[in-house]
């Protein structure tokens, strides 16, 4: 049986977001760029990562928190250049959640990722 996709769309991870992590195929929308985004932080990819965010506003470094573990995404909603959800996770102190609404550009023909306003 092959692995489901971190993302939460019932696909298979290779079928899903891993062809995106691999660079077989681009994201298509915003949206699919996030649900490949979350996959990434879920699975610890900040390659990734660094590629699918903005140059202007990426972080000089990205550590992932390792204590942290991913475990669900929920969309809420989203438009061309925009995706709102609700990421859910655990870590030593308790489980939590993550809510955000997030600002995608299109650059060099590609979806990145900008920012995001979380709460």
């Amino acid at each position: 049986m092959r692995p489901l996709c971190p993302c939460g769309s019932g696909e298979a991870y290779d079928a899903c977001c891993g062809r995106l992590h691999r660079g077989a195929a681009q994201a298509a929308t915003a949206e699919e760029l996030m649900r490949s985004r979350y996959a990434a932080f879920a699975l610890g990819d900040t390659a990734y990562l660094w590629r699918t965010w903005h140059p202007r506003t990426r972080p000089d470094d990205l550590v992932l928190d390792a204590s942290q573990t991913w475990t669900g995404l929920a969309v809420l909603g989203s438009g061309e250049d925009w995706v709102e959800f609700v990421a859910s996770y655990d870590s030593p102190a308790g489980p939590g959640e993550l809510r955000e609404r997030s600002r995608f550009e299109r650059r060099g023909g590609r979806w990145v990722y900008l920012d995001g306003v979380v709460g």
